[in-house]
């Protein structure tokens, strides 16, 4: 996992409110001690950190620091090597992917993962499969509690169609959106599970100044109006200290920093490992 060279300073923040601090609750999420193997590679070593309750909590570091993978322990795809996650008083060293969902915790993923051939409609409704609750035959046939379950989740969807501004795309096919409203669709289908805390991994990679600007608006208002807590990777500093309440960086697999946005920029070990002189 060979580090790139550090980002850019950013040249102009986004125009984007800063997070208000008074949100903030307890711990929600403890990582204790975590680290990962793969054969002969460490991928996490010895990494402690928590998020709060209505928090907006990120992850940073250069590319092959290990910040997916320490998602990928949180939301259940790998299982850590040694210690534990603790979500809301809940000890796990090992879950599937489907039980922490149920426990409250949604992820968005850096390459879209979504249905092209479906519609923006069809796709979030994707999202309510663990709020569904009649079996699949009388889905298929769409007859009695199904029936009026099926209203029941397409009216949560059509609100979050509403909540992301994607009204007049609601028909269509998403393989045909561009990719900025591709990624919208992707934080709506996690939204679509009423998540505790959402998992965002580059919610931004690829998009362009205004497009960043939206998600950047998007993702506050889902923590304030929602009141969700929020962990996020993303690579744009501008981002980053604009949104976050607390950043915790990683390097070549190792935590070299923690703490507010602006404790973290001006941490030596940071600076020398990701952001440069120049920040």
């Amino acid at each position: 996992m060979n580090a790139t060279a550090a980002p850019a300073a950013p040249q102009a923040m986004l125009d984007v409110a800063a997070p208000a601090a008074h949100r903030v609750g307890d711990v929600i999420l403890d990582v204790r001690n975590i680290s990962l193997r793969f054969g002969g590679v460490k991928a996490l070593t010895d990494i402690s950190f928590d998020v709060r309750e209505h928090e907006i909590r990120a992850i940073i570091g250069p590319n092959g620091a290990g910040k997916s993978s320490m998602l990928n322990c949180i939301n259940g795809v790998y299982t850590p090597t040694e210690g534990t996650i603790v979500f809301r008083g809940q000890s796990f060293s090992h879950m599937s992917s489907r039980k922490v969902a149920e426990m409250g915790v949604a992820r968005t993923f850096q390459n879209l993962a979504l249905f092209n051939g479906m519609s923006v409609l069809d796709n979030l409704l994707t999202g309510r499969n663990l709020k569904m609750k009649s079996n699949l035959l009388l889905q298929a046939l769409r007859i009695g509690p199904a029936e009026r379950e099926e209203l029941r989740q397409r009216e949560a969807v059509e609100h979050i169609i509403d909540f992301l501004e994607i009204q007049a795309h609601r028909k269509t096919p998403v393989g045909q959106l561009p990719y900025g409203l591709q990624k919208r669709v992707d934080l709506g289908r996690a939204l679509a599970m009423e998540p505790q805390m959402l998992l965002l991994d580059e919610p931004m990679a690829g998009m362009n100044v205004e497009e960043k600007q939206d998600m950047s608006r998007f993702i506050l208002d889902v923590n304030e109006e929602f009141g969700t807590t929020i962990v996020l990777i993303e690579h744009d500093m501008s981002v980053v200290m604009d949104i976050s309440d607390r950043v915790v960086v990683l390097d070549y697999g190792k935590k070299i920093g923690d703490g507010t946005p602006g404790a973290v920029r001006d941490n030596e070990d940071v600076i020398r490992a990701y952001l440069g002189a120049a920040h």
